[in-house]
């Protein structure tokens, strides 16, 4: 498997993947994701709590769960860690891409899991099949390995700053990155990391259909941020969910696992 998959390929495969519906919607739009998969949702397809599946003890929104909240989340789904799974949402936000790198990080083979390009939105527009049948899966016993070098904490982002070991990337809009704007969520400032480099999620994306733009393209849009290939990537934004979204466009590019700061401004904007 790709780390997109079309939706005629997923169309022709219904029955031979496990189908996640992660929607996610920034609170600001009042839309409830999970009602709107109880009313139509892809075939086979469970449901994938963004709010209700990170670290809910955490002050900040979206962290990681703990390994054995994770086990219990995708065992529940009845998920094995054979499965061939697609993910896909009806977000602006693209949160599936955060859903793809949780499995990643959690030890799910990185080519098992894939993004249903162009989502829901181009799945509905083709006028696909869609159904409000929830199917109940057996319970599974999914087996858990972190990959803990996935992710970077506020401390070493700190560090980076002077020693510069690895380039940071902002998925943010180049207004809030450029602080000419309030953030959304209260009680942070506005402005971006020291040294850090600004790429749009939104640019990644293409307008008509929502299919991630090419591999040529999505190179193009990187190499104009002058960016040290030699050195890791890490990937940020507001919350950890569009930094994922990079996290993609660069496997996408180069192969390599997504490494995000999971607190992001969220985090660093506190202070």
């Amino acid at each position: 498997m790709k780390n997109l998959v079309s939706t005629d390929w997923l169309e022709n495969n219904l029955n031979k993947v496990r189908i996640i519906d992660a929607t996610w919607h920034m609170p600001n739009l009042n839309r409830e994701p999970y009602k709107e998969y109880l009313e139509t949702h892809i075939s086979n397809s469970v449901f994938f709590d963004l709010d209700k599946n990170s670290n809910e003890k955490s002050s900040l929104p979206h962290m990681l769960p703990d390994k054995q909240k994770w086990k219990g989340i995708v065992s529940d789904f009845g998920i094995k860690n054979s499965d061939n799974l697609v993910i896909y949402d009806n977000s602006d936000t693209f949160s599936s891409c955060r859903c793809w790198y949780s499995f990643i990080y959690f030890g799910h083979d990185h080519n098992k899991v894939s993004i249903l390009n162009g989502g829901l939105k181009k799945w509905i527009r083709e006028k696909k099949p869609l159904t409000n049948k929830i199917i109940k899966f057996t319970k599974s016993e999914y087996a858990v390995k972190e990959n803990k070098f996935l992710i970077k904490n506020k401390g070493q982002i700190k560090q980076n700053i002077s020693q510069k070991h690895f380039e940071l990337i902002d998925a943010r809009s180049e207004e809030r990155f450029k602080g000419l704007v309030p953030e959304p969520r209260k009680g942070l400032k506005s402005g971006h990391i020291q040294n850090s480099k600004n790429i749009p999620f939104s640019k990644c994306i293409n307008i008509g259909d929502n299919t991630f733009k090419n591999k040529d393209e999505l190179s193009e849009i990187f190499n104009k941020q002058d960016i040290d290939y030699a050195k890791d990537i890490v990937f940020t934004c507001g919350s950890g969910v569009t930094a994922c979204v990079l996290g993609l466009a660069n496997s996408i590019i180069s192969g390599k696992t997504p490494i995000i700061y999971d607190g992001s401004w969220s985090e660093w904007g506190k202070e």
